[in-house]
């Protein structure tokens, strides 16, 4: 399983496009943290990765989740509300696989890549990611 986390660099080169926000899903930044799962061409992994995130509905809210499928030139919302997205910009700006191949991207409320996936996550492995940001770190911190 090939994962790339972005996050948790010691010093980041903010004039390096790779932490730059990814335009094609601006509406979502400071709002919302965005997942986008790429399907691939027999969509067992597309499948497998997206009945695990919808299991757990209220996590997925908890932490301001939106979740989106990019098929060819297409997008759906799986969670959370999404209109007029461009998938084939999506795919370009996230720099994603060709249509039809499966990968995965989270993207933080600052609107940069954090993590990359080449194989489906569970969601504990997801939300452990993501509680971990420091975001997410200072609301659950001030929860307390």
């Amino acid at each position: 399983m090939s994962k790339t986390l972005l996050y948790g660099a010691t010093k980041i080169d903010e004039t390096n496009s790779a932490y730059a926000p990814i335009e094609s899903l601006a509406a979502f930044q400071w709002k919302n943290r965005v997942f986008v799962l790429f399907a691939d061409r027999d969509h067992a992994r597309a499948a497998r990765e997206e009945n695990q995130l919808l299991a757990d509905r209220s996590a997925l809210g908890e932490r301001d989740m939106v979740v989106l499928k990019v098929s060819g030139s297409k997008v759906r919302a799986l969670f959370g509300a999404a209109d007029g997205l461009d998938g084939e910009a999506i795919r370009h700006d996230l720099e994603g696989p060709e249509a039809g191949e499966f990968a995965a991207f989270l993207l933080g409320k600052d609107g940069t890549v954090k993590l990359k996936l080449s194989e489906p996550i569970t969601n504990g492995e997801l939300f452990a990611i993501i509680d971990s940001m420091p975001m997410r770190a200072e609301m659950l911190k001030s929860d307390r």
